[in-house]
């Protein structure tokens, strides 16, 4: 037995936070009841979203995302930049997180919501690593600054590991996922950022992924990948 939002998540339909969404919208039957929140099924189970029957768990679905400014990382169709149409994969998928809208560089889109839930954990210091371009030049108080902690949105943000790499760009790698973090974090120290390339999730890279484009995640960073986040399994 596992709990429906699981079921859902594992077919591919979304993820479990969207199938938790849903069942409470009453869009959710089992076996021709509407489901509540935290019911368990069986794989045998007829459960069904908008009179359509779920099939079981299907073969997970991991792509990497070159991201161009001006696509928001959303399933939503009303939005016509959205990703999943941006990106036109043959099979339903949809991204793990979000990048700016303003952002451009690596995301990653799966068909397994479990899988969402696991590396959206925060807590578990799962490492994004980013090159940023600001509007003047950096000096060593903003990159002490910035590694040390900014307060912003009410808290300060986690030390962390940031490298200035040219006059007016520097990498920074963090382990927190707050709401346009790197760009309020600049604001806050009077600096702007006028360009912001995501390069890195946990072990997947970016690399020379054209703009635009997506590639399969290999088994070998897969397996690296699930190893590094079998710690925030439920």
């Amino acid at each position: 037995m596992v709990r429906i939002n699981k079921f859902i998540s594992d077919s591919g339909y979304c993820s479990r936070r969207d199938a938790d969404r849903i069942i409470k919208e009453g869009r959710v039957t089992v076996n021709g009841v509407v489901a509540d929140v935290g019911m368990d099924v069986s794989g045998a189970t007829d459960v069904r979203i908008d009179g359509k029957r779920l099939n079981g768990p299907v073969e997970t679905i991991l792509i990497a995302v070159n991201k161009p400014k001006g696509i928001v990382c959303t399933t939503d169709p009303g939005d016509k930049d959205n990703i999943v149409d941006f990106v036109s994969y043959h099979e339903r998928i949809y991204p793990i997180g979000r990048l700016d809208k303003d952002s451009e560089g690596l995301i990653l889109m799966t068909n397994n919501g479990d899988l969402v839930n696991r590396m959206m954990r925060s807590r578990y210091d799962h490492e994004k690593e980013y090159i940023v371009t600001v509007h003047r030049p950096i000096t060593k108080a903003f990159i002490d600054k910035m590694s040390s902690g900014v307060p912003i949105l009410g808290t300060v943000t986690k030390e962390c590991e940031v490298e200035r790499i040219g006059n007016r760009k520097f990498r920074i790698i963090l382990t927190q996922g707050m709401n346009r973090q790197i760009r309020r974090m600049c604001e806050h120290l009077n600096y702007d950022v006028t360009a912001l390339k995501r390069v890195r999730v946990l072990n997947i890279e970016l690399g020379n992924l054209k703009e635009g484009e997506y590639r399969n995640v290999t088994e070998d960073e897969k397996s690296i990948l699930f190893d590094a986040i079998s710690d925030s399994e439920e």
